[in-house]
């Protein structure tokens, strides 16, 4: 069974080595990333950051987890805007072996049921690249309705790329 957690310092190990194993996996997906975002304390940097993000209130850095495997990945609302916007962007990512399961599914649902019922956020925005169809998928799965493309919207394995735009409103909030 696949759930989230709030990611904490103690993760940094467990992340280090999953991001270690999974590095050349996710390239093609992800930023460039320098040696030392691999190591511990490079991951233990990462999670202060999204940690102080969540104690301001603009993001919300889950794990997401297997029963049997452990930690596989992680998800996170990022950018959380209040205000007339009630609005977040997420982001995520599973491990090779957990690729193809259902366990980005799944926890896709359960942060967005976080953003809805707890947040109160009207509205999450996700972006994938083009190519990118199991990403895409796991969105559409998910009530996530494509409102458009970004043109160069991220540099992703060290080229600006364009991006189908996502979102899903929660109708509870209107």
């Amino acid at each position: 069974m696949t759930c989230t957690r709030l990611a904490t310092l103690d993760d940094a190990p467990v992340l280090a080595n999953l991001l270690r194993a999974n590095r050349e996996f996710l390239a093609p997906w992800e930023p460039l990333r320098e040696d030392d975002y691999f190591t511990v304390e490079g991951q233990r940097a990462e999670l202060q950051a999204a940690l102080d993000r969540y104690e301001q209130g603009t993001g919300l850095p889950h794990l997401i987890l297997d029963d049997s495997a452990g930690v596989i990945g992680r998800i996170t609302l990022n950018g959380i805007v209040r205000g007339c916007f009630q609005s977040c962007s997420m982001g995520y990512w599973v491990s090779a072996a957990a690729n193809g399961r259902g366990h980005a599914s799944a926890a896709v649902r359960e942060l967005v049921r976080l953003a809805f019922r707890e947040l109160r956020l009207h509205r999450v925005q996700a972006e994938t690249l083009l190519h990118n169809v199991r990403s895409r998928r796991v969105l559409e799965r998910n009530g996530f309705l494509r409102f458009g493309t970004a043109p160069a919207y991220l540099k992703i394995a060290g080229q600006w790329q364009d991006h189908a735009m996502y979102q899903v409103v929660n109708t509870e909030t209107r």
